[in-house]
């Protein structure tokens, strides 16, 4: 297959271009700043919405894993030669914080629902089949802005903080979701449709927090940090009040769908250093 990776300089996308390489397919690399050479990989620069590529040879396939809504703004109007299968990614967010008591996350979860029905309606109006992918807390390049600033303070400061929290979590590992995207790149995949992926174990985010620390190269300090911290730092910086008001709620996937329309089963949730990239 000829394929174009939209965010392929992206910690999934590290994951996906390998593996798309090695099963032999053709690959356009889209990226904003030019890229170290990959064998089977062909860079090209570009992005979203304006500075996209005009033309593009016959596609078998785009995966998408930047901006959501930009790209089905693109996807409704490119100049595609073919009719390729759709795979891009959105976010439990759309979600989880749809009823955030923070506007700016209400904001973030009304984007990628707006993002997720143009798409639906670009690849309606072009006969394309599609597959959206939403992800829990995504990890494993040390790219991502959930775990990976945390492990890095830790390591850094010797000190790691152990919040309280009895919701659940399921971190997914990033090379799940490149394996995922394969899947549904499959011409008997399911089409139009929209599929939770997490990662193959749920936890507190109590324990979440203590398994990054178990995981990373140097000794830290535990620190925990109780209930009443948490609420007082919660009023003190409103910016963290989203996601400190929802330790106590659950943030999982039901992978029920993931498994039955593409047979992937995520690990579970074992992280080493590698996990958060190289030591800063």
């Amino acid at each position: 297959m000829t394929l174009l990776v939209l965010g392929a300089s992206s910690q999934i996308g590290r994951f996906l271009l390998p593996r798309l390489r090695e099963a032999g397919h053709a690959v356009l690399a889209l990226s904003r700043r030019p890229q170290p050479a990959m064998l089977g990989v062909r860079w090209i620069e570009g992005g979203l919405p304006e500075a996209m590529p005009r033309d593009l040879p016959p596609l078998s396939g785009i995966v998408s894993y930047g901006p959501l809504l930009p790209f089905a703004q693109w996807l409704a109007q490119a100049p595609l030669r073919g009719l390729p299968r759709i795979v891009a990614t959105s976010s439990m967010s759309a979600q989880t914080k749809r009823d955030s008591v923070v506007a700016a996350e209400r904001e973030i979860a009304r984007l990628l629902h707006e993002g997720e029905q143009t798409l639906a309606d670009a690849c309606a109006a072009r006969g394309l089949a599609w597959m959206v992918l939403r992800p829990t807390i995504v990890y494993g390049a040390g790219l991502d802005r959930s775990l990976t600033p945390i492990a890095r303070r830790a390591a850094r400061l010797r000190l790691f903080p152990l919040p309280a929290g009895r919701g659940l979590r399921q971190p997914v590992h990033a090379d799940d979701i490149a394996l995922a995207s394969i899947a549904a790149l499959d011409p008997s995949a399911a089409g139009g449709v929209v599929v939770p992926i997490g990662g193959g174990e749920r936890l507190t985010a109590a324990q979440m927090f203590a398994r990054v620390r178990d995981s990373l190269p140097v000794a830290t300090v535990p620190l925990p940090v109780p209930s009443v911290a948490l609420h007082l730092a919660a009023r003190l910086a409103p910016k963290l009040r989203g996601p400190l008001g929802r330790l106590d709620e659950d943030l999982v996937a039901d992978n029920t769908a993931l498994l039955r329309l593409l047979g992937v089963q995520p690990r579970p949730f074992r992280p080493d250093a590698g996990c958060w990239g190289p030591a800063r």
